[in-house]
């Protein structure tokens, strides 16, 4: 596997690094991550065309764009694939095709699996606002009997949530969502997902939502109760709700999921959140710890390791939730300098600031949705 960089900074092409042996006409797959204005301009999508005439484009709006150890704002991130040995399959879809994100996500695997037997691993691109990234993944997992690793991320749009962009071969569009399958024994795939947060408060149980919409809990309205808790930092919402978000447990799950607020309703005193918020589940708040988001990157790239019996990665796509990155703030290039720390020269980084993150808790396990997490996949061709 050989891969090349290049990036669009300050109305400029800047060449990144280029292997010796890498061919432009070969590679087969460009993950391209940018800024909502530059990632849906037509001509820089011809140019990344021209560059790689042979390559499948995936293409994702960011919160910010990672090359190597530093974080990017109002730029292009372009990584090159040149596979040796492994095949790839990219499919594509739109909303609006489909009765429901999980339909989506069901119709989107189903392709991939029915294509050859010796499907390994699927990467995510979906865009992020039109989405229900819960109910995608589940449709993910429904046609997913091996446990074969389905990660990737939801797309962002800075801090607005707005507009969001996916696209596969053509500037992105919105609604779209876009996956990567990888096939056959050559490629190994290595995954880790890490918070960093601390919980706060007592414990609470969602006694009415529909999906990923929330009405009460405790029996209480969960905007009025959730005002509460945030103080002052209440009149600066919906924005301030990226600092508080909520620890979640659903029924009969032993694990802890992350959930972020999209969006608040006043007149219906609802909020809407990035993934699903099931009846009887608990939940508690959460609140920032800045040494620790970091350490948690730092997890992330350590538990990436473990499925790869701990060999050196070639590349690592790192996908950090967008509320991580604007409570950082200037210490946000520390995250990425620590899972680089993990990695080492050897390794290369390419991802982005996201409004989901899809990634498995642990080895032969269902994809989850994940809000406020550091999620990286690791690829190493053998």
């Amino acid at each position: 596997m050989k891969i090349a960089q290049t990036q669009y900074f300050g109305d400029r092409w800047r060449t990144g690094s280029i292997p010796g042996g890498f061919d432009s006409q070969k590679a087969q797959l460009v993950l391209a991550f940018g800024d909502p204005a530059l990632v849906t301009d037509a001509s820089l999508f011809s140019h990344i065309r021209g560059l790689f005439p042979g390559a499948a484009i995936v293409s994702s709006s960011t919160a910010g764009e990672i090359l190597q150890e530093n974080v990017h704002d109002n730029s292009l991130v372009v990584t090159a694939i040149q596979f040796e040995r492994t095949r790839i399959l990219c499919k594509v879809s739109n909303i609006r095709r489909h009765g429901s994100s999980y339909t989506m996500g069901v119709d989107l695997m189903k392709a991939l699996t029915g294509e050859a037997d010796d499907l390994i691993a699927v990467f995510i691109i979906s865009d992020g606002t039109h989405i229900n990234g819960s109910e995608l993944v589940l449709g993910f997992s429904e046609n997913n009997p091996k446990c074969v690793p389905v990660t990737g991320g939801l797309a962002g749009d800075g801090a607005r949530f707005s507009r969001t962009f996916a696209g596969l071969d053509e500037v992105p569009e919105e609604g779209n969502v876009v996956a990567v399958g990888f096939y056959g024994d050559s490629l190994k795939i290595g995954h880790g997902s890490f918070g960093g947060w601390d919980e706060f408060g007592p414990e609470r149980t969602i006694t009415r939502s529909d999906k990923n919409i929330l009405f009460e809990i405790d029996g209480k309205n969960a905007l009025d109760l959730y005002k509460e808790y945030l103080g002052p930092y209440k009149e600066e919402l919906p924005g301030s709700a990226l600092l508080f978000p909520l620890s979640i447990k659903e029924p009969d799950s032993a694990s802890h999921l992350v959930r972020t607020i999209l969006s608040i309703n006043e007149q219906e005193k609802s909020m809407l959140f990035a993934g699903n918020m099931p009846e009887g589940s608990k939940i508690r708040l959460m609140k920032a710890n800045f040494d620790r988001l970091i350490n948690g990157s730092l997890m992330a790239a350590r538990n990436s390791f473990d499925t790869l019996e701990n060999s050196s990665p070639e590349l690592a796509l790192l996908v950090s939730c967008v509320g991580r990155k604007l409570i950082l703030q200037e210490r946000t290039d520390e995250e990425v300098q620590a899972v680089k720390q993990i990695f080492g020269d050897r390794t290369l980084l390419a991802g982005f600031y996201s409004y989901g993150e899809i990634s498995p808790f642990n080895p032969n396990t269902r994809c989850e949705l994940h809000n406020q997490t550091m999620t990286i996949t690791t690829f190493s061709e053998s």
